[in-house]
């Protein structure tokens, strides 16, 4: 056989270079195309999260690298879940029925003119729901003085002022009205500033304001305390953050600071503010001596935490299978076939806890019925990731959801192993909701102080929104006892000691 030549060498190195270049450019078009289309599904496409930097910057997070070969499509769509949803209560207005009734009588025009012509056959009634807008009002507290009638030398006496702070303006109602207007309606100071001046011709200043809501979180820290107590009291929390700009001074520009929100499943919510993301905080806000499960997402601060806290087996990381489900439905479309299968075996998971949660079953059900039931799924699901993540890529959409879904699998199964926990943590996402629609309105915390206050406010108007409770009803009757209480009685003002005090003093009304 005759050998080459050294110009046809160079010739075959050149051909297979430009070879493999092309097949690389291909295949980072192709992880390009993903990436651009999932962006396009978070932005455009009819979901209910929405895209924050961190979740941007994880999404593009490996795109200078390409894969090495191509992954393969089969043609199959993710079966939905069968079990049928509860029937929709038809969507009507409802006038309550304690609504006080305003009567208007319309008399036709002929029957004014002359009415001893005219004899009245009946009647028609049309009921319509009207409003109008709240009113201000000035409140004078007078505190009349007294002397005794024998001792007209005596010192006078007069009843106490138990408000907020002296000299403060501002009544339990007026402030009540704006934490409600910025952290339950998501209006910005100066938006309620501009609404106050233009349609009730108050003029109030947004950093009065500020002010104000400032001297409220001092009342209010106690109870706060104590439902952060009732949190963390059962052993077992759900975690998750969110990230919120605030004005840093000497910066320049706002700072990234964080939300942390602790969510007791079945219980109340509480909101931490840190300035950092890292475990640090979790320090901070569990103390030495808390052990319990704590159920996240995968960030590497969690178990950097759990880490920290090693002896005897002190924190439990539970998985979230909301968050491993994810990344595979971002996939489907590079494997329809496969991903479809695993969402489909995901489907049946929550198919059972859905069942569970109609029948309210306790922990020891719940138990049973995932051992028997929710056990043989996940076995599957984890012996069909082992035996096709070869098949993927690395930094393919279907090989970093492997990837992930495999580190994090101990924790994803545990909910099967402990009738307590849930098999996501989408509560404690529910209860960070109200805060990102907040953010859009106010954009960002006036300061890195300013942060905690916010937080403070936040699990109160939670607590009150998880139980149905009117917000503005229960700060101002917070607000209006507090200067009058002890401290060892606090405890009787929180959200849910409030709601049974309200519905015994019914019952004994109604009796």
């Amino acid at each position: 056989m005759p050998q080459e030549t050294p110009r046809e060498e160079t010739s075959s190195e050149v051909i297979a270079r430009l070879t493999e270049e092309l097949k690389q450019s291909r295949l980072e078009n192709q992880a390009l195309r993903e990436k651009i289309d999932q962006l396009l599904k978070r932005l455009f496409g009819a979901q209910s999260e929405k895209l924050d930097p961190a979740q941007l910057q994880m999404l593009l997070k490996g795109i200078i690298e390409p894969p090495k070969s191509p992954e393969p499509v089969a043609a199959e769509e993710p079966r939905r879940s069968t079990v049928p949803s509860p029937p929709r209560k038809p969507s009507q207005p409802r006038v309550p029925a304690n609504t006080e009734v305003v009567e208007e009588i319309l008399i036709p025009a002929e029957v004014q003119t002359r009415p001893q012509d005219w004899r009245c056959m009946g009647e028609e009634v049309t009921v319509q729901l009207d409003f109008e807008p709240g009113r201000f009002f000035k409140r004078r507290i007078v505190r009349r003085k007294y002397v005794r009638i024998d001792a007209p030398l005596s010192p006078p006496v007069i009843a106490p002022l138990q408000t907020l702070q002296d000299r403060c303006i501002a009544a339990p109602g007026l402030i009540a009205a704006i934490i409600v207007g910025k952290y339950c309606d998501h209006l910005p100071l100066h938006r309620q500033q501009e609404i106050l001046s233009t349609r009730y011709q108050v003029e109030l200043p947004r950093q009065t304001m500020a002010q104000w809501l400032g001297l409220t979180v001092h009342w209010l820290q106690p109870i706060y305390d104590l439902i952060g107590k009732d949190v963390l009291a059962g052993g077992y929390v759900q975690v998750d953050e969110t990230p919120i700009e605030y004005l840093a001074p000497g910066h320049g520009s706002t700072r990234l600071g964080f939300l942390w929100v602790c969510k007791r499943p079945g219980g109340d919510a509480v909101f931490h503010w840190a300035t950092s993301r890292g475990a640090e905080t979790l320090e901070s806000i569990f103390p030495k001596s808390w052990k319990g499960t704590v159920q996240c997402d995968g960030y590497a601060a969690y178990p950097c935490f759990a880490r920290k806290r090693q002896q005897e087996g002190a924190i439990i990381l539970c998985g979230c299978m909301a968050h491993a489900r994810r990344p595979l439905y971002e996939a489907r479309e590079s494997a329809p076939t496969v991903a479809g299968w695993l969402l489909r075996q995901i489907g049946h998971l929550y198919e059972i806890e859905e069942v569970l949660r109609r029948n309210r079953a306790g922990p020891r059900l719940r138990e049973a019925e995932r051992s028997a039931r929710s056990a043989p799924i996940l076995r599957r699901i984890h012996a069909a990731l082992i035996r096709l993540r070869s098949r993927y890529l690395p930094q393919s959409g279907m090989g970093k959801a492997f990837a992930y879904i495999l580190e994090q699998w101990p924790g994803l199964v545990r909910f099967a192993e402990d009738g307590r926990l849930e098999i996501d943590n989408n509560l404690v996402e529910n209860a960070i909701r109200p805060t990102a629609i907040g953010k859009k309105n106010w954009l960002f915390f006036g300061a890195a102080d300013a942060g905690q206050r916010g937080a403070i406010l936040y699990t109160i108007v939670e607590s009150c929104r998880r139980r149905r409770i009117d917000p503005y009803a229960y700060l101002r009757d917070v607000l209006t006892r507090l200067p009058k209480m002890q401290m060892k009685d606090v405890g009787k003002l929180t959200p849910e000691a409030w709601q049974m005090a309200q519905h015994a003093a019914q019952q004994r009304r109604a009796a």
